[in-house]
């Protein structure tokens, strides 16, 4: 009896030990190569394009930036070329933009990010709920902690389908992605945990008209697209569409329609790595002197951005607007924001506030070559995984774990069945 009970507690005991390492294993990288030597950018690079050659199947374009300048671009498509300048609708990477834009109104004093919504809101007002609704800060909406429930993602309206009003997307979005509940409302206790929420957005689009007065893509261009020198890009493609924009691609590389969408905050910023290049590089001081924010934002309002505000499974992942990727060596983050939408459009933007460094991807005909492309660079310049790769890769990890506690488990039933041989 004895020996069958030390081989339960010892298989216990094995299992309990592969799984700890295995996960610390792979949250650390250990399994992981680098797609080149830590920082020969050159070889990082040519790997990113032999990366883009494989699988690219529609447009891309690629810019990987040392010091807040493009060191190296590259450009793939499937039809009509793109280059730095092409306009590519970057779906949920908007609402990085979106923020700075709320964050405009909070420097200058119109704004307190720790004041109920509500309180902004004119033409629309949080249903009631079980909840506190007073504790729905705007500082809990830009960082996804406000408990709504919305679930959001949005999948936009077909050109001739005419464009739900922004108030009646809130309360029940036409054009809700499929599992969304597409109802903006408080359904968990604010500020206890994170919960993503693309109506949030819809609603800062929201604040933002009804405390300026001005359309949400008026302002955004006054505010913060042209003074930042992002002067291509825009919320709404006006007919006439303007030259070079990014046709879209499904997967298999089949022509797709650009959709039009209500909640343009939260999903319909159309952008090129040029204009995101300068968004990055304005994130610190200048080489002439300028300071980080260029007079849009004060810097002190970009490191409140990076700091984190929501945390998964003990890891820091949001501040406001931006997504917390992984520690970056020098006590701040690798941030920057994410965007995908049917049929296949991927978008990502990562940089390290301390560096200037920084990699664009926008790219459609892959769902996720551009996080991919993304999260290697976050692992080769720190050597810390980005918190999107892990997520990427669960089902792999955890396939992987299940295989070895498989064969724990077998190589115990190999040892009782001999014990019991032995009994015999």
């Amino acid at each position: 009896m004895r020996r069958w009970i030390l081989l339960g507690a010892g298989t216990v005991v094995v299992l309990a030990v592969w799984t700890a390492v295995f996960v610390a294993g792979t949250l650390e990288g250990w399994w992981r190569q680098p797609l080149a030597a830590r920082g020969d950018t050159r070889a990082f690079a040519a790997a990113a394009d032999q990366m883009i050659a494989r699988e690219s199947a529609g447009n891309l374009a690629l810019s990987l930036i040392e010091g807040g300048r493009p060191v190296h671009e590259r450009f793939a498509s499937a039809g009509a070329p793109v280059d730095r300048d092409t306009l590519f609708q970057v779906a949920s990477l908007s609402k990085w933009i979106t923020a700075l834009g709320v964050m405009t109104l909070v420097d200058a004093g119109r704004v307190d990010l720790d004041a109920p919504v509500d309180t902004y809101l004119k033409r629309w007002k949080l249903p009631a709920s079980e909840f506190d609704n007073r504790q729905v800060t705007v500082r809990r909406v830009l960082s996804h902690t406000a408990g709504l429930t919305d679930g959001l993602g949005y999948g936009g309206f077909a050109p001739g389908t005419p464009v739900q009003p922004l108030v009646a997307s809130l309360t029940r979005a036409a054009d809700a992605s499929p599992g969304a509940d597409g109802a903006v409302r408080v359904g968990l206790q604010p500020g206890a945990g994170w919960k993503y929420s693309g109506g949030g957005y819809a609603l800062m689009q929201l604040l933002i008209e009804d405390v300026t007065g001005e359309p949400f893509e008026a302002y955004m261009r006054r505010a913060v697209l042209d003074p930042l020198g992002m002067t291509r890009s825009t919320y709404v493609l006006s007919e006439p569409w303007p030259a070079n924009v990014a046709e879209i691609y499904g997967p298999g590389g089949k022509k797709a329609i650009h959709y039009r969408f209500t909640a343009t905050s939260a999903a319909s910023l159309y952008t090129s790595a040029a204009d995101l290049t300068r968004l990055i590089a304005a994130q610190r001081q200048g080489p002439d002197g300028a300071p980080a924010g260029r007079g849009v934002l004060k810097p002190s309002t970009l490191a409140e951005m990076r700091r984190p505000h929501a945390a998964q499974y003990g890891a820091d992942i949001w501040g406001l607007g931006l997504v917390l990727y992984a520690p970056n060596g020098a006590g701040d983050f690798i941030v920057g924001h994410d965007g995908n939408n049917f049929p296949a459009i991927n978008t990502s933007a990562r940089f390290d506030p301390a560096s200037g460094d920084g990699i664009v991807v926008l790219e459609t005909g892959d769902d996720l070559l551009a996080t991919r492309l993304a999260g290697e660079w976050v692992f080769w310049r720190t050597g810390n995984v980005d918190n999107l790769m892990v997520l990427m890769e669960v089902k792999q990890t955890l396939l992987v774990l299940a295989i070895g506690w498989g064969v724990i488990l077998l190589g115990a039933g190999i040892v009782g069945w001999r014990l019991r041989g032995r009994r015999r």
